[in-house]
């Protein structure tokens, strides 16, 4: 059974973060070990979200205790999102290193979410995002930001689709971005050396928190099952839209991402995928 170490957020009344992504992964049959950077009740954007952040130390020691278990040789994909703090960021680095040392095998699939802000403006502190530019973004195999964060790591100003995969391109390793405005629809694009493809759907009134860390599990699946970077953004965006439906319909508050179990799985008729270049 594949085998993933997720770093990122804990947050027990939201799904968002590392759980969020462990939960979908499930659904594949990819089981996971969460290494959890903060520790809260819910999503800061309902208010004070309640609990704490992991001191750096703990998370050493975790990845240790996973190591000594011999597991960091079993890793297939590293996800990392959300970080507390740069001596954070280094732990994650070091893991990520350990890892692919650790195989002797097909090297794990790293992708690195640069969880550093949204809306103009960052929600980290800036040493951390220093931190993740400097130390996750080179050893990512693919970068997974929004457009926002897209924008912040490359300079550029991103409206169109074709600013984005230009920015993208600029990076010089594959990138899945996401939250491109097209007015009544939005979009992801997803870009490697070769090819470029764009997924589109209807833009939904409004949508839980949690929908790019859903995004880059469902991304990180499809690629273990052994799919194309253009069906693993056909698969993964169907996934995300469909979650964001049965919320809007449900009027569910978080997305319902054991609820869906299966329809994570397939294609949805609302996502159409073209070719960008």
């Amino acid at each position: 059974m594949p085998l993933a170490l997720i770093i990122s957020s804990h947050v027990a009344a939201s799904h968002v973060g590392g759980t969020a992504q462990a939960s979908a992964l499930s659904i594949f049959e990819i089981d996971s070990m969460v290494l959890p950077t903060v520790l809260y009740g819910r999503h800061p954007g309902w208010g004070a979200p309640g609990g704490a952040r992991v001191a750096h130390e703990t998370l050493e020691g975790m990845l240790g205790g996973i190591e000594a278990n011999g597991l960091l040789a079993q890793i297939d994909l590293i996800l990392t999102g959300y970080f507390a703090s740069p001596e954070q960021v280094r732990v994650a680095a070091m893991a990520i290193d350990t890892a692919r040392g650790a195989r002797t095998g097909p090297q794990p699939v790293v992708i690195v979410d640069p969880t550093l802000g949204d809306g103009g403006r960052l929600y980290v502190p800036a040493d951390v995002a220093k931190a993740v530019i400097e130390e996750l973004v080179p050893r990512a195999d693919i970068l997974a930001p929004n457009v926002w964060e897209l924008s912040y790591l490359t300079g550029a100003e991103i409206g169109a689709p074709s600013d984005a995969l230009a920015a993208a391109r600029s990076l010089g390793r594959p990138v899945l971005a996401s939250s491109i405005d097209l007015g009544e629809d939005i979009a992801v694009i997803y870009a490697d050396e070769i090819d470029a493809w764009i997924a589109v759907h209807p833009r939904a009134p409004s949508a839980p928190k949690g929908t790019g860390d859903l995004l880059t599990a469902l991304f990180g699946a499809a690629l273990l099952d052994g799919l194309s970077g253009a069906d693993a953004l056909a698969r993964g965006v169907s996934g995300v839209a469909e979650s964001v439906l049965a919320a809007q319909i449900s009027s569910a508050a978080e997305l319902p991402i054991i609820g869906m179990g299966q329809r994570l799985t397939t294609l949805s008729p609302r996502v159409r995928l073209e070719r960008l270049a």
